[in-house]
């Protein structure tokens, strides 16, 4: 496109970084997305090179923005908008590598309350007799 400016609740929903578009705008209010450091509002218009700091969830994304949009397209057309930069990606996978270990670790604890038959098994191990 040849625009020089797009609305952020639009480029988001454009860069395929929110479902709708109604969603992108309620990040955006409540402050899941920064704009080159300041919180913004949903009319907000970004630019080429403007740097977006965006939470989903646990995970944040920052992106420099490379591209224009207002209109959705497929997945790998929506990832030319953006470049991650590696801060960030390092970060994400950091935190992706952590959570894994963290429910590997929840694998080997106990699955569930002990039955009769282990009960007595533990009573007989901890007895002093």
């Amino acid at each position: 496109m040849t625009q020089d400016t797009i609305r952020i609740d639009k480029w988001l929903w454009a860069a395929r970084f929110f479902k709708t578009r109604s969603m992108a705008a309620q990040a955006v209010t409540g402050g899941k997305v920064q704009v080159n450091g300041a919180r913004i509002k949903p009319a907000r218009m970004v630019q080429l090179g403007d740097e977006l700091r965006i939470r989903r969830g646990e995970f944040e994304f920052i992106v420099i923005v490379q591209g224009l949009s207002d209109k959705r397209r497929p997945a790998r057309e929506a990832q030319l908008l953006y470049e991650e930069t590696e801060s960030s990606l390092q970060q994400r996978e950091e935190m992706r590598e952590q959570k894994r270990l963290e429910a590997a670790s929840k694998m080997y604890g106990p699955m569930k309350r002990p039955d009769k038959r282990e009960r007595r098994q533990i009573r007989s191990f901890t007895r002093k007799d």
